[in-house]
C-alpha cells in the first residue's frame, strides 16, 4: 500500500506519528505571535513614493523667460533618469518649480541618489551669465506625511501666536528625543525678528540710505580669531570684533556721521524686538461636538500646530503614544498654564485601533469556520480544523513580516479575507479522514488516514496552486494601486502555501490524536446528507443523461446559464451596478482647500476660512477644525501627491475639519462632506474665492478626480479652450469643485527706471532694485547672535508695515550715488523711475515636456462616480467647435490613455485624473486575471494530461459573475477595485470546486482500491452527492469569512463578491460541471484507462 501512495499521502504517513510534528506546529505558533508583537503598526501599507521638487530662482525674470531658459532644459534633463514617470514644472516671476515624480516601487534612496547625482552633474544646463541661482532639490515621500500633530492654542487674550510658536518651539527637541522621530515642525506664528522700521523723514534728515544701514549692519555684525600671543610664559588667543546679541546692541549701532556727530540707528529707525510681520494664520475653532474631545471652550483662537512624522519602519502606534506621553510630562514646565494643547491628528491611534479591530474579526473569522466544522463534522474534527487554521495563520503572520509588510488595514484584511481560503485544505483533508473512518470504522487509524489524505491529495495540491496561481499576477499591477493593495495577493498566496503544508503534516498527526478513541461504528456507512444530497443529484441529473431527451434539456440548461450571465453583465450598463475605483472610506477628518484670487492679503484670506469655519463649526459631528491662511494644513497622503505642502501663497489657506469618532455617529464622513460642500462654496463664492471640500482618498491619490488636460502650440489659446472646457464642466449637473489652473487678472505696478536720469546721476539700477525690494519687502540683513535659540533670529531692514502700502512712502526712500560727479549724494527713487501699471503674468505649467493648462472637478449626486461624470463631461466637449475661440478653428481633440502624439497640429484635450488610475488598475488587473486563468489551464493540462479537460473545469469561472454584480445591486454596493479583486480570487476557489469533482469522477470510472468502475453518469451523481459536503463547507467557509469584512467601507466590494460569487457559482458548479463534463466526455470514457493516450 505504501508504494501506491502519492507525495501527499507518504508526507502523511511520515509525519502522522513523528514526534517533530508538534515541535513543528509549537515553532509556527510561537513565530506567529512574535510577528504580532514585532511588526510595525501603521494605517495604510508603507509604498515607496518619491517625489522631488527642485526650485530654481531665477530674480526678476518673467514666467515666459524662466520657462524658456530654466524650466524647459532642467525637464529635458531630468526626464532622462531612469524610473521617472512624470515631470512637471511650474514657470512663476522669478522662480522655477521643477516635480519629479518617480515610478512607484523606486526606492526612496535609489531615487534621490539619482536625482542629485544628475542635477550637479548637469549643471552646466544654468549659464552662469543668466543670474539663476543654485538648484534646491527638496524631496517627499511616504514618510514626510506626519503621524501626529499636535494644535496649541489659547483663550488667554495676553498670549498670542507669537508665544505659542516659542512655546512649540522649545518643545520641538524634546520630541526630537523620541525613538522613531523623523521630523518635528511648527506650523504657524509670526517668527522671531529685530524689525528695523525705516522713518525715511529722520534718514533723510540724517543723510542717511537705507544702503548705509544695511551696509553697517552687515559690517558690524563681524567677529573672528586673530590668533595667540604669548605673555608670561602663556598662549593668549586673541579675537577680533563682537557680534550683536541683543536689539540694544542693534540699536546703538553708529550708522553715518551727520554734521560730525554719528549717527545711532536708533536716530533713524525704530527697533523691535518681537514677532515679525504675520505671513501666515493659523485659528483654532471649537464645533458641535467639542465636549466628546474633551474641549470645554467654546470658540475661535489663535493657535500653532506641531506635526511630527516618523521614520521608516518605525510603529506609527509607539511614536505617536510616545510624543503624548512626552507633552503630558511637559505640562506646566514647557507648556505653561492658560496653552491649551490638542491632538488634531493621531495615524498612530487609528492604527492601533484599526490592527486591533482587524485581529478581533480575525479571531471571530476563525471562530465561526470552526463552529461551522463543529456542525458539520463534529467537535473532534472543529478542533483540528481551528488548530489547523490558526498555525497557518501565525506562519502566514510571519511570513508577512519576513516580506517586509507591516500590519496594516491592508495586510490584515487579506489575511481576513484569506481565512475561507486558508481554511479549504484542513476541511478538505479532515473531511475526508472522517468520511473514510466512517466508511470503513474496523481499519487501524494510522493505516486509513494516509489512504484518505491521499485520495483528495492530488486535487487538493492542484486546487491550492490555481487559487495562487488566480491571486499571485496582481502582485504586478504597476502604479500606485499595485504596491497599495499587494498585501492581499502575497500574503494570501503565501498563506494558501502554509496551508497545504499544514494540512498534510499536522492535521494527520492531530487526526491520529483526536480520532483514534472515537467509535466509527456508530456512524456506520454514509452519513444522512450525503444519502439526501444523492436522491437531489439524482433527481436533477438523470433527465440531463437521458438518451432521447437528454440534450435537449441540456440545451434549455446552458441557455438559462447564458441569459443568465448576460443579464449580469448588463447591470452596469443600465447603471444598476456603478463602477468605481474605490468607495470612499469612513474617516474621522476631512479638509476644506480655499483659493482666492491672485493678490489678496492673508488676512482677507484668514478671514473668509473662519467664515467657513464658524458654518463647519454649527455640523453636529464636528469637534473642531483649524485653520490656515498662507500656509498648508500638515500634509496627509492625499496632499503629499497633490502637493498641498507648497501651498504658502497669502491667497491660499486650508481647513483641517475633525469630527467624532465614526462610532459614536450615525453619518459617514463622505456624507458628512457631501452636506456641507454648498454651503461652503457659497462663503467662498461670496468673496470671490474658490473652496474645494477634500476627502481622504480610500486608496492612491490623485491630482483631482475629473481632470482635463489641454493641450496646442500656444498658450494663451490654450488658456482659452480651458475656459471652455471649464464652462462645460460647470454647466454639467452633478460636477462640483470646479476649478482651473488659469489665474484671474491682478493689478502689477512696474517701477521703470529712466535710465539716462539714473546714469547723469550716478545711481546703478541694481541699487534701485534692491533698495525698493529692501523697502517693500524687507531684508534679513544679518543674524543676532548669543542666547540659546533654536532658530535664528534675523535683523530685518523694512518700512513700517503701515507705510508699506503707500506707494508714496516707499517712492520718497533715497538712494546714494556711486560714481560719477555726484558721488555720495542721495537722490530719492521718484525722481529715477517711472510707474506704470500692468497686469500679473500668468503661471505657466507643463508636463512631460509639453505645456498643459488644467482644469478639475469632482463628481457628487447620486452615481457619486468621477467616471460617469467625466464622460457627462465628454458628450459636451467630444468634438468642440473651436471657432470664436481667440480665433482657432477646427475642433478639440481628445485622447483618453496618453499624451497628444502631436500637439502641435492643434488644440487637444487629454482625459486624466481618477480616470487614468483606473484604467491602468483595471487594464493590469484584467492582464492578471488573464495570466491567472492561463496558470491555471497550464496547471490542469499537466494534473489531467489533457487539453479538453482543463476547459471544463474552468467553466464555472464565467458563472461567479452570475452572483457578483447581482450581488452589488441587491446591496447597492459600487463596484470597485476591491470588488474586482474578488473577482479574480474567485476564478481559483471556484476550480477547486471542479478539481474535486472531476477527480472524483475519474476515480470512480477507473474504480477504486481494486473495485469496478462506475458507470459514467451513475459515477458523475455520485461525484456531486459525495463531494457537495466538502465543497459547500469551504464555500461557506469562504462566505463567512467575507462576511467579517462587509462593513469596511473599502472592501466591501471584495466581500460581495466573495458572498454572492461564492454562493452563486458553488450551486451552479454542482450541477453545471457534470452536466457539461458529460456532454463532453461520455464519447471518450475509455480514454480514462490510459490518460497518456490521445489528450483530448
Amino acid at each position: 500500500m505504501e508504494k501506491s501512495l502519492g507525495i501527499s499521502g507518504r508526507i502523511a504517513a511520515g509525519f502522522q506519528r513523528n514526534a517533530i510534528t508538534p515541535l513543528l506546529a509549537l515553532v509556527l505558533l510561537l513565530a506567529g505571535i512574535f510577528a504580532t508583537l514585532i511588526t510595525p503598526k501603521e494605517e495604510e501599507p508603507q509604498i515607496d513614493v518619491t517625489m522631488a521638487n527642485v526650485l530654481v530662482p531665477f530674480p526678476g525674470a518673467s514666467a515666459r523667460d524662466v520657462e524658456a531658459l530654466v524650466a524647459r532644459p532642467a525637464e529635458q534633463v531630468l526626464s532622462r533618469m531612469a524610473g521617472v514617470e512624470h515631470v512637471y514644472t511650474v514657470s512663476r516671476p522669478g522662480m522655477a518649480v521643477i516635480t519629479v515624480q518617480f515610478e512607484v516601487g523606486v526606492p526612496n534612496q535609489t531615487a534621490l541618489v539619482r536625482l542629485y547625482d544628475t542635477v550637479d552633474s548637469h549643471a552646466d544646463w544654468l549659464s552662469p551669465q543668466l543670474g539663476v541661482g543654485q538648484p534646491l532639490i527638496k524631496p517627499k515621500g511616504i514618510d514626510d506625511v506626519p503621524i501626529v500633530s499636535f494644535t496649541l492654542w489659547t483663550a488667554d487674550p495676553e498670549r498670542a501666536a507669537f508665544s505659542l510658536q516659542q512655546v512649540s518651539r522649545a518643545i520641538e527637541t524634546e520630541l526630537k528625543r523620541i525613538p522613531g522621530t523623523r521630523d518635528v515642525a511648527t506650523i504657524g506664528g509670526p517668527g522671531h525678528v529685530i524689525r528695523v522700521d525705516m522713518d525715511i523723514e529722520r534718514m533723510n534728515a540724517h543723510g542717511v540710505t537705507a544702503q548705509d544701514l544695511r551696509g553697517a549692519l552687515q559690517l558690524a555684525n563681524a567677529s573672528q580669531p586673530a590668533g595667540s600671543l604669548v605673555a608670561g610664559n602663556k598662549e593668549v588667543l586673541v579675537q577680533t570684533g563682537t557680534y550683536l546679541e541683543s536689539a540694544e546692541d542693534v540699536r546703538n549701532l553708529v550708522v553715518g556721521v551727520s554734521e560730525r556727530r554719528p549717527v545711532f540707528l536708533r536716530d533713524v529707525a525704530e527697533v523691535v524686538d518681537g514677532p515679525d510681520q504675520p505671513a501666515q494664520y493659523v485659528w483654532f475653532g471649537t464645533g458641535a461636538a467639542a465636549a466628546e474631545r474633551g474641549i470645554d471652550q467654546h470658540g475661535l483662537f489663535p493657535a500653532v500646530t506641531l506635526a511630527l512624522s516618523k521614520k521608516p519602519g518605525a510603529n506609527a502606534a509607539d511614536v505617536a503614544r510616545a510624543a503624548m506621553q512626552r507633552l503630558e510630562n511637559l505640562r506646566g514646565s514647557l507648556i505653561p498654564e492658560g496653552v491649551e494643547l490638542t491632538v488634531t491628528r493621531d495615524y498612530g491611534k487609528t492604527a492601533n485601533d484599526k490592527a486591533k479591530q482587524l485581529i478581533g474579526k480575525l479571531a471571530f473569522a476563525t471562530a465561526a469556520v470552526v463552529a461551522l466544522v463543529f456542525f458539520a463534522l463534529g467537535r473532534r474534527e472543529a478542533i483540528i480544523v481551528g488548530i489547523a487554521v490558526s498555525l497557518t495563520l501565525a506562519a502566514t503572520l510571519f511570513a508577512s513580516w519576513a516580506w517586509g509588510f507591516t500590519l496594516n488595514r491592508v495586510s490584515l484584511f487579506a489575511l481576513i479575507f484569506s481565512i475561507g481560503i486558508l481554511v479549504d485544505d484542513a476541511i478538505v483533508v479532515v473531511e475526508n479522514i472522517h468520511r473514510w473512518h466512517t466508511l470503513e470504522p474496523d481499519t487501524a487509524l494510522w493505516k486509513l488516514i494516509p489512504r484518505a489524505v491521499d485520495e483528495v491529495g492530488g486535487p487538493t495540491i492542484l486546487a491550492t496552486f490555481t487559487v495562487i496561481a488566480a491571486l499571485l499576477p496582481m502582485a504586478f499591477v504597476t502604479g500606485l494601486m499595485g504596491p497599495y493593495m499587494s498585501p492581499i495577493p502575497i500574503n494570501a498566496s503565501m498563506g494558501m502555501f502554509i496551508s497545504l503544508v499544514v494540512a498534510f503534516v499536522v492535521t494527520p498527526w492531530l487526526a491520529q490524536k483526536m480520532l483514534k478513541n472515537v467509535d466509527a461504528h456508530q456512524h456506520g456507512g454514509e452519513d444522512r446528507i450525503t444519502k439526501r444530497l444523492d436522491g437531489l443529484f439524482r433527481r436533477v441529473m438523470t433527465p440531463m443523461f437521458d438518451p432521447r431527451r437528454g440534450a435537449r434539456n441540456r440545451l434549455m440548461l446552458w441557455l438559462a446559464v447564458f441569459a443568465l450571465i448576460g443579464a449580469s453583465v448588463a447591470l452596469p450598463v443600465v447603471q444598476l451596478v456603478v463602477m468605481k475605483m474605490l468607495p470612499f472610506d469612513n474617516k474621522s477628518e476631512f479638509q476644506v482647500v480655499l483659493d482666492m484670487p491672485a493678490g489678496t492679503p492673508v488676512e482677507d484670506t484668514a478671514r473668509v476660512l473662519n467664515e467657513i469655519g464658524a458654518h463647519l463649526a454649527t455640523v453636529p459631528e464636528v469637534t473642531d477644525w483649524q485653520s490656515y491662511a498662507g500656509s498648508a494644513a500638515p500634509i496627509n497622503f492625499n496632499g503629499l501627491v497633490r502637493q498641498y505642502y507648497l501651498r504658502s501663497a497669502p491667497e491660499q489657506g486650508d481647513i483641517q475639519v475633525n469630527l467624532v469618532d465614526k462610532t459614536a455617529r450615525e453619518r459617514q464622513s463622505h456624507e458628512i462632506a457631501v452636506s456641507v460642500r454648498d454651503a461652503v462654496t457659497a462663503i467662498a463664492l461670496r468673496n470671490g474665492g474658490n473652496a474645494k471640500v477634500v476627502e481622504v482618498p480610500p486608496g492612491p491619490p490623485v491630482l483631482s478626480p475629473i481632470v482635463a488636460e489641454i493641450y496646442g502650440p500656444d498658450y494663451d489659446s490654450q488658456m482659452a479652450v480651458a475656459k471652455r472646457v471649464r464652462a462645460a464642466f460647470e454647466d454639467t449637473p452633478d460636477i462640483v469643485g470646479v476649478d482651473d489652473t488659469v489665474d484671474e487678472d491682478a493689478p502689477k505696478l512696474v517701477l521703470r527706471v529712466d535710465q539716462a536720469k539714473a546714469a547723469r546721476m550716478g545711481v546703478a539700477q541694481a541699487d534701485i532694485v534692491e533698495v525698493v525690494r529692501l523697502g517693500l519687502s524687507g531684508e534679513n540683513v544679518t543674524p543676532v547672535h548669543g542666547g540659546d535659540n533654536k532658530y535664528e533670529i534675523p535683523v530685518r531692514i523694512q518700512l513700517p508695515a503701515v507705510r508699506q502700502s503707500d506707494l508714496a512712502d516707499l517712492l520718497a526712500i533715497q538712494v546714494r550715488a556711486r560714481g560719477g560727479d555726484n558721488a555720495g549724494q542721495r537722490v530719492k527713487i521718484s525722481e529715477l523711475v517711472q510707474v506704470a501699471e500692468t497686469r500679473r503674468e500668468q503661471i505657466l505649467y507643463r508636463k512631460d515636456l509639453l505645456p498643459v493648462v488644467y482644469v478639475t472637478g469632482d463628481m457628487g449626486g447620486k452615481l457619486d462616480s468621477p467616471l460617469y461624470g467625466m464622460f457627462d463631461i465628454r458628450s459636451r466637449v467630444n468634438g468642440m467647435a473651436l471657432e470664436g475661440t481667440r480665433g482657432l478653428a477646427g475642433t478639440l481633440g481628445e485622447w483618453f490613455i496618453r499624451q497628444p502624439v502631436d500637439p502641435y497640429a492643434g488644440y487637444q484635450l487629454k482625459w486624466d485624473g481618477e480616470w487614468q488610475i483606473t484604467y491602468e488598475t483595471f487594464r493590469d488587473m484584467g492582464a492578471a486575471y488573464a495570466v491567472g486563468l492561463v496558470l491555471i489551464y497550464l496547471l490542469v493540462v499537466a494534473q489531467f494530461r489533457s487539453y479538453l479537460v482543463p476547459l471544463i473545469i474552468m467553466a464555472p469561472i464565467p458563472l461567479t459573475i452570475v452572483g457578483v454584480m447581482p450581488g452589488h445591486a441587491l446591496l447597492g454596493a459600487q463596484f470597485t477595485a476591491t470588488s474586482m479583486i474578488g473577482m479574480i480570487a474567485l476564478a481559483g476557489i471556484i476550480v477547486r470546486n471542479s478539481i474535486l469533482l472531476v477527480d472524483f469522477v475519474n476515480q470512480q470510472v477507473r474504480g477504486v482500491d481494486g473495485k469496478p468502475g462506475m458507470e459514467f453518469g451513475e459515477a458523475l451523481i455520485r461525484a456531486a452527492a459525495v463531494r457537495a459536503k466538502p465543497i459547500g463547507l469551504t464555500a461557506l467557509a469562504a462566505m463567512i469569512g467575507a462576511v467579517f469584512i462587509l462593513d469596511d467601507p473599502i472592501f466591501n466590494g471584495l466581500a460581495i463578491s466573495l458572498i454572492f460569487g461564492i454562493f452563486v457559482s458553488t450551486v451552479l458548479t454542482l450541477v453545471v460541471i457534470p452536466v457539461l463534463y458529460y456532454a463532453a466526455m461520455r464519447g471518450r470514457i475509455a480514454s480514462f484507462e490510459n490518460p497518456e493516450e490521445n489528450p483530448a
